[in-house]
């Protein structure tokens, strides 16, 4: 047996399923929504300083932001709703590191590893691995409105706080939001169905 100093460097993470990804050069073959759906369900959003019994997890505002760019966008098509519901899926494998870390140590490295492990997710899921600009546009702007919610509503920031750092939203949006932390398997499930939903809709043939 190899003795662990003289192991080489690992780069890469293995997953529930058995894939094993690498972080440096991931390949869309190893990446699968139930490691997704497992991961994000159980990285919490703003460090874990939420109100609520359950923290609120990555995949609801996955979930969330999906909810708000299907209500912001005139017949949004299921590749941009798709889109949106996996905009933040490379945190399942690097975790959510939250803005004021990234404006302290800078997020340069980070952010490199996080678009190689977009492109790979989308591929995989028969989306463009560069997401176009103006969906980007979209989605951002749909992951604002979410944060100036989950701000005021969940993270104990004042409306003119919020307003300061996320904006103010700029359209309006319907009530029903999911903002009421779930449990971790109910984020989960929540969203692989909704993946499916969407992958069905994009692909009605698909193998499952």
């Amino acid at each position: 047996m190899a003795d662990r100093k003289s192991a080489p460097k690992r780069a890469w993470q293995r997953m529930l399923s058995g894939r094993r990804l690498d972080l440096l050069d991931p390949s869309a073959v190893d990446v699968e929504i139930v490691d997704i759906a497992h991961g994000l369900a159980r990285v919490a959003r703003w460090n874990g300083q939420t109100s609520g019994e359950h923290a609120f997890s990555v995949a609801q505002h996955s979930l969330l932001v999906e909810q708000i760019v299907k209500h912001i966008t005139r017949e949004p098509t299921p590749a941009l709703l798709l889109t949106a519901l996996l905009h933040d899926a490379p945190e399942y494998v690097i975790g959510d590191m939250i803005s004021p870390v990234k404006q302290a140590i800078g997020d340069g490295g980070y952010r490199a590893v996080e678009d190689r492990l977009q492109a790979a997710i989308n591929l995989r899921f028969g989306l463009a691995g560069n997401t176009p600009d103006k969906t980007k546009k979209i989605i951002k702007e749909a992951d604002f409105i979410a944060a100036y919610y989950e701000a005021t509503r969940l993270a104990g920031f004042a409306e003119d706080e919020a307003i300061t750092y996320f904006g103010r939203p700029s359209k309006a949006v319907p009530d029903g939001l999911l903002l009421e932390p779930m449990p971790t398997s109910a984020a989960q499930e929540a969203f692989i169905a909704r993946f499916e939903t969407l992958a069905d809709q994009m692909n009605p043939r698909r193998q499952k």
